[in-house]
C-alpha cells in the first residue's frame, strides 16, 4: 500500500485497493487506513478460502471493468500464484519478484529484480499491455503507518459463482511452521558469512545472536557448503527480512544476498576487507578481525549487562 501511494502519485491517480472473500468488511476499513482511496470488494461464500480459479475470475472481473494502470500483489505463496492466473486471464506482462518499482520519464512502468542467482540486477518494462503487473518480494518495502479513522470510497461488487463449477476443493486445511518465519519477523538478526572459515566458528554467530536475544541468519555460501540449514538462509533464494538491527558478521556482500537484507534499519557489517561490498549497504562498518571483534563485543555486552541469559 505504501508503496502504491508513491506511485499513483507519480502517475497522478487514486490508490485503489482490492478485497475478495467473504465476510471481509473490516479489511475494506483496514485498506483505507493505510492509504487506499477507494477499495472494490466482491464477497462470495465460495471466496471463503483463496483457490486460483475462483480469485482469479473474481479479479479479472475488476480488472476488465475499471482498467487500472498497474496491479500489484505482494510475493507471498498465494500472491504469487494469482498473480500468475490473474496475468493469463487478463493477458498482460508480469514482473515477478521484484524489489524496487518505478516509473521512467515516459510514464513507462518498471520493475527491478535480481537474477542469475542474484549476481546481477534486470529491469523490466512492460510497454506494449496495461495494466502492467507486478508482484513485489515480502518485507523489502517499508510498511506505511495506518491512519485511524481515515475513510474513503467502498465498491462493492456482485459477481455469480457455483460451487459445482469450481474444479479446485479444498479438502483439508493444516496449517505448517514455514521454514525462516522466525528469521522474517526478527527485530535483531546476525547472520554468517565464508569469513567464518568454516562451521565449527558459527557459534560466534550464535554467541552474538544469544546476546543481543535475536536470531541467526546466513549467506547461501554457507548454506550449500552445509554448514548451516537452509532455514537460516537470508537473501533472493532465502528470506528477505527487514530487521531493526542487522549483523553481517564475515559477510562479502553479494548481490543476491544484499536483496534480502539491505532495508534492515540498522546494519552492521564486521569484515577484515575494507573494499568488501557489505560496507556500501552498512551504517556502521568495522574492519577488522571478526575473531576477535565478535567475541570482544560479547562480552562487552556482558560487561553493560545488556546480554540476554540463555538457559539450556
Amino acid at each position: 500500500m505504501g508503496e502504491g501511494k508513491r506511485l499513483a502519485q507519480i502517475y497522478g491517480t487514486r490508490l485503489c485497493g482490492v478485497i475478495i472473500g467473504s465476510e471481509v468488511q473490516d479489511l475494506v476499513k483496514e485498506s483505507h487506513g493505510y492509504g487506499a482511496d477507494v477499495v472494490y470488494s466482491i464477497e462470495h461464500p465460495v471466496l471463503k478460502d483463496y483457490r486460483s480459479e475462483s480469485y482469479g475470475k473474481a479479479f479479472a472481473y475488476l480488472s476488465n471493468k475499471y482498467h487500472p494502470e498497474v496491479i500489484l500483489m505482494g510475493g507471498t505463496y498465494n500472491g504469487r500464484d494469482l498473480a500468475g492466473v490473474l496475468a493469463t486471464l487478463i493477458e498482460t506482462g508480469l514482473i515477478a519478484d521484484c524489489t524496487s518499482l518505478d516509473v521512467d520519464d515516459k510514464g513507462g512502468f518498471n520493475g527491478t529484480r535480481p537474477d542469475f542467482g542474484g549476481k546481477e540486477l534486470s529491469t523490466i518494462v512492460c510497454p506494449k499491455n496495461k495494466p502492467t503487473m507486478a508482484s513485489v518480494r515480502t518485507r523489502v518495502m517499508k510498511m506505511p503507518v495506518a491512519v485511524e479513522g481515515r475513510t474513503g470510497e467502498i465498491v462493492l461488487e456482485s459477481l455469480e459463482f457455483d460451487e459445482s463449477q469450481i474444479k479446485e476443493k479444498i479438502i483439508q486445511f493444516t496449517p505448517l511452521e514455514r521454514a525462516g518465519a522466525k528469521l522474517e519477523g526478527a527485530d535483531i538478526i546476525v547472520s554468517g558469512g565464508r569469513g567464518l572459515g568454516n562451521p565449527k566458528n558459527f557459534k560466534l554467530v550464535e554467541d552474538l545472536a544469544n546476546a543481543l536475544g535475536g536470531e541467526v541468519g546466513a549467506t547461501r555460501a554457507v548454506v550449500y557448503l552445509g554448514w548451516i540449514p537452509k532455514e537460516h538462509q537470508i537473501g533472493q533464494t532465502g528470506v528477505t527480512v527487514r530487521a531493526r538491527l542487522y549483523f553481517a558478521v564475515g559477510v562479502s556482500g553479494a548481490i543476491q544476498h544484499l536483496v534480502g537484507m539491505e532495508n534492515s534499519d540498522t546494519i552492521v557489517a564486521i569484515n577484515k576487507d575494507p573494499d568488501a561490498s557489505i560496507f556500501g549497504v552498512a551504517h556502521f562498518g568495522i574492519v577488522g578481525d571478526l575473531f576477535q571483534v565478535v567475541p570482544a563485543l560479547v562480552d562487552e555486552l556482558k560487561a553493560r549487562g545488556l546480554a540476554r541469559v540463555v538457559v539450556s
